[in-house]
């Protein structure tokens, strides 16, 4: 049988990566797809560093759409990243009947329903394994895996470098900004940083997982979206008194608020036990939880970026294509599993509205009656209180830290507490507070 032809846009450290771990692998992977896969062209801005990496094995041109409308090129790789040109190829190759593999996350989780629908209309395969965790084989796991179940929710540390960063505050006491210039200087961050620390990236990922999980569109616009920016060096040893890790985790859970089902999406530092598997993800690897209703709690580790992890999910979704080119695409595996007409609107609960636990961290002036006015506001604000640490103050000083983790509530009820405990006299400055996943 012929190879299935295969065009790849951008040859940076990924689009390398695949390059040569296709040309390594070749053999097995033909065993396993049935046929052989070859990279017959590769569009790059820089055709230098193309040549040199392809050695001349197949053309190299400049422009992308050479690639897109080739009338031999049954696949399209998209590794160029970004909303614009990227988003034009596909819709391109899309319209002219490729199939397309890419590790977009974020084209996919602000234009996906687009693209996928004109990939349905037209009975193509988008295939993004990817373009979350690298190389975890977390899409195919939602997708097929567990298709079995109703998943309840899904929490994962979806960005290497500020899992990075929050390792090396806890490890080493360095402030944030002291982490992030070492993770730059270790090529874990980029020179601009803003999308990993602002949680953006993470935000993206957790999009593309709760449309999968849940049946729903793609709602990047409605995520809550907190980085690790502000996140001080005190509260990640408070944490670790009180038994806790602080991570950025991407949530996404079904929940039931006045008796109307919604969708949690959020993104935020968060309390994690200590003894839960998750909270012991380190360094730069990536850890997905996942919860079903049949299998209980799966967890999937691994490295979530780099040439050579990305290009082994890129080269599963050229064999999944190789595999399924030629069936009905009705009866493919639907892209975000659930049968087109079989999706559902349900919302996207905004975060007044979630419910979880918390951890409060405020300086107060160390006189008589001040925890007695602030559990009183929270009494009030019907916050219950789990676990508490009062500090003494340092020699000299007069002011001192209380800390407070609470049981679940809204995060209405927090908001409206907080104000009344920033107003009252023997508070100083601005509250802190995090929130916390048992993720039992």
């Amino acid at each position: 049988m012929k190879p299935i032809k295969v065009g790849l846009l951008g040859i940076g450290t990924v689009g390398a990566g695949t390059f040569e771990v296709l040309r390594r692998n070749q053999a097995e992977i033909k065993r396993r797809a049935g046929r052989g896969i070859e990279i017959v062209m590769v569009a790059d801005l820089n055709t230098a560093r193309a040549l040199q990496v392809t050695g001349g094995s197949c053309e190299v041109v400049a422009d992308g759409n050479l690639v897109v409308n080739h009338p031999d090129i049954d696949i399209v790789i998209e590794l160029i990243g970004g909303y614009g040109i990227a988003k034009d190829l596909v819709l391109k190759a899309i319209h002219n009947g490729k199939h397309v593999v890419t590790a977009n996350k974020a084209l996919l989780a602000t234009h996906g329903n687009a693209i996928f629908q004109a990939a349905q209309d037209k009975g193509v395969i988008v295939a993004f394994e990817a373009a979350v965790a690298g190389g975890i084989p977390i899409i195919k796991a939602l997708r097929e895996g567990l298709t079995a179940n109703r998943i309840e929710w899904i929490a994962g540390i979806i960005n290497g470098t500020t899992n990075f960063i929050l390792s090396e505050m806890r490890d080493k006491g360095l402030d944030f900004a002291t982490a992030l210039a070492q993770a730059q200087q270790l090529g874990y961050a980029e020179a601009d940083p803003t999308f990993d620390i602002e949680g953006i990236d993470a935000a993206h990922k957790a999009t593309i997982m709760s449309a999968i999980a849940f049946g729903i569109p793609v709602q990047f616009d409605k995520a809550h979206v907190e980085g690790i920016t502000k996140l001080q060096a005190v509260d990640i040893r408070y944490a670790e008194e009180l038994g806790y890790r602080i991570k950025l985790l991407g949530i996404t859970r079904r929940a039931v608020v006045n008796g109307v089902e919604g969708i949690e999406l959020r993104v935020h530092p968060t309390l994690i036990p200590a003894k839960r598997l998750i909270a012991n993800v380190e360094g730069a690897m990536n850890a997905v939880l996942v919860h079903g209703d049949a299998v209980g709690a799966t967890l999937y580790y691994g490295k979530g970026a780099g040439a050579e992890p990305t290009a082994s999910a890129v080269i599963a979704d050229l064999v999944d294509i190789t595999r399924l080119a030629t069936a009905d695409p009705e009866h493919r595996v639907p892209h975000l599993a659930f049968q087109p007409n079989a999706m559902t609107e349900i919302a996207i609960l905004p975060m007044s509205e979630i419910t979880t636990s918390y951890y409060l961290r405020m300086r107060v002036s160390d006189r008589p009656g001040v925890l007695a006015d602030v559990t009183r506001i929270l009494a009030d604000a019907t916050i219950s209180i789990v676990a508490m640490l009062q500090k003494e103050p340092a020699p000299g000083e007069r002011d001192t830290d209380i800390i407070m983790l609470t049981h679940q509530t809204q995060e209405k009820n927090v908001e409206a507490a907080i104000v009344k405990i920033e107003a009252l006299s023997t508070v100083i400055g601005a509250l802190t507070r995090l929130r916390v996943e048992e993720l039992s």
